[in-house]
């Protein structure tokens, strides 16, 4: 069963928290991060990215960097603008974006349960990503960014989380187009109550983050080797917002290529014709139902529908993406690898159909735009042990770094 904990949370002093609080560490590029960071003394994105502290072409991989993140975390710290809570506790985290309300509960979800199953996920990790974040929570002793997990739906929960979100609220302030508010759980009874609940749940599911989940549990397992670590270390516990299934919103992650591999446009399209009915749409197509998508061809734009034949009741290959994958970006324009071939790229669904075609006129072929993947295909590949072709899920809003921190070893 699932063991989710309170904690003492270091979280921005209420009068720093606009200026602390930033989006995660990978949504910028590093000529992004360096730009954004230029005289900011606050913005974690500092902490979250040491190496804009440095020359731009400085090895963003070096010890000093993680050394600087560090240094910074704690002179941040001991200026006052992070404050540590008494007692160990459960905070509720609501976003409201684009009029659609989500709230989640902060705490330290266990790495035990990660390495048994209970904590489920859906994607591979690769090993030069996860080396970076190891590093970035070894040599701070701190996790700084949580890791969006997702439960389903439990009454109990959300009449606790309805009750505190009636009281007054510790942060309500705009970021990154979201509304962010935050309260505490400290109330006995609460935590008692909270954790029990999670106590019985037999499956927890990453939703996003599974690089900063992957890197968290591999420091903890470096660390049981040394003798002098608690076998309760905070390291046995990694940072988390876990949010109800029914509240969370996924988004299209639509595709664009290259080139169309050496056909005409019509070859193009009576190839497409095999898996899909093809039907031309004077406007763009955003795909209203799953086996829907949108492709966008010479400037035209076309309604894109597969037979409901070609599912196969595996839950992977009958994803939309994969459907797509397996029948036409594979065999016919020769995509066989998405993660690694230079001639696909993918556009997240909050830039907007528009990007898709900005893209189409500078750089690509053609585009895919497809309907978004649901939470509960996710739980389905995830109880199923099996994993998603790249790119399936655009989550939206982000879950804002420096909120948070829990430090491993006081």
């Amino acid at each position: 069963m699932a063991d989710v904990r309170p904690f003492r949370a270091f979280r921005p002093a209420a009068k720093y928290v606009t200026d602390i609080a930033s989006l995660p560490y990978d949504v910028y590029s590093r000529q992004e991060a360096y730009e954004l960071t230029r005289g900011d003394e606050h913005s974690f994105l500092r902490i979250d990215r040491p190496e804009t502290q440095f020359e731009p072409d400085h090895d963003m991989y070096a010890q000093e960097v993680y050394e600087c993140a560090r240094d910074m975390l704690k002179a941040q710290i001991e200026a006052g603008e992070f404050v540590q809570d008494a007692v160990a506790s459960y905070y509720v985290y609501e976003q409201t974006f684009r009029g659609k309300v989500q709230t989640g509960i902060v705490a330290t979800s266990s790495v035990q349960d990660y390495v048994d199953g209970i904590i489920k996920k859906h994607e591979n990790t690769r090993a030069d990503k996860e080396a970076d974040r190891i590093r970035h929570v070894d040599v701070c002793n701190a996790q700084t960014g949580p890791i969006f997990l997702a439960y389903r739906r439990n009454e109990m929960i959300e009449g606790i989380i309805s009750r505190i979100k009636e009281t007054p609220s510790l942060y309500d302030f705009e970021k990154a187009d979201a509304r962010q508010r935050v309260w505490i759980m400290n109330d006995d009874d609460d935590v008692k109550a909270v954790s029990e609940a999670f106590g019985r749940m037999d499956s927890i599911y990453i939703a996003d983050g599974h690089h900063r989940c992957a890197s968290a549990v591999r420091v903890a397992l470096n660390r049981r080797s040394d003798p002098t670590v608690p076998e309760d270390s905070e390291a046995e516990h990694f940072l988390s917002v876990l949010f109800p299934d029914n509240e969370l919103m996924i988004m299209d992650y639509n595709r664009v290529i290259k080139d169309l591999n050496g056909l005409f446009e019509d070859e193009f399209l009576d190839k497409l014709r095999e898996t899909y009915e093809v039907s031309s749409s004077e406007g763009m197509v955003h795909p209203d139902h799953k086996g829907q998508c949108g492709l966008l061809l010479g400037g035209r734009w076309y309604r894109l529908e597969y037979d409901p034949a070609w599912l196969t009741g595996d839950p992977v290959r009958d994803l939309d993406v994969a459907i797509l994958q397996d029948h036409v970006l594979g065999p016919i324009l020769g995509i066989e690898d998405p993660k690694t071939d230079k001639r696909i790229d993918f556009v997240g669904g909050i830039r907007g159909l528009e990007e898709l075609e900005r893209r189409c006129s500078l750089d690509c072929a053609c585009a895919f735009a497809m309907f978004p993947t649901d939470i509960r295909e996710l739980f389905d590949v995830a109880d199923a042990g099996l994993l998603m072709p790249p790119k399936s899920t655009w989550f939206e809003p982000k879950l804002l770094s420096g909120l948070f921190i829990h430090v491993l070893d006081q």
